[in-house]
């Protein structure tokens, strides 16, 4: 069994938990394009929102190295209608 999402339809984004090192303040959720930031008791951030292909994923990966930040792990969750709230255009 993979844990790998199915393929099915390439036209709708997919939405991704990127979590990070340490707290980020919520003033840092229109830098990354809207995400969802959920401060997590162990200390780390986690990013959620959908996510349009993978030049958006690596736009946002490139914002967390620019800030300087530590990334601790980028999964895959679920493809998301395309009118949600967050989508990187």
């Amino acid at each position: 069994m993979s844990n790998e999402l199915e393929p099915t339809n390439r036209d709708q984004p997919v939405v991704y938990q990127i979590r990070l090192k340490g707290h980020l303040g919520s003033q840092w959720a229109d830098w990354f394009g809207g995400l969802t930031i959920t401060l997590e008791a162990g200390g780390d951030t986690l990013l959620t929102g959908p996510v349009v292909d993978q030049a958006a994923l690596f736009g946002l990966l490139k914002k967390v190295r620019d800030l300087g930040l530590q990334l601790v792990s980028v999964s895959p969750v679920e493809h998301g209608p395309a009118d949600q709230p967050g989508l990187k255009k």
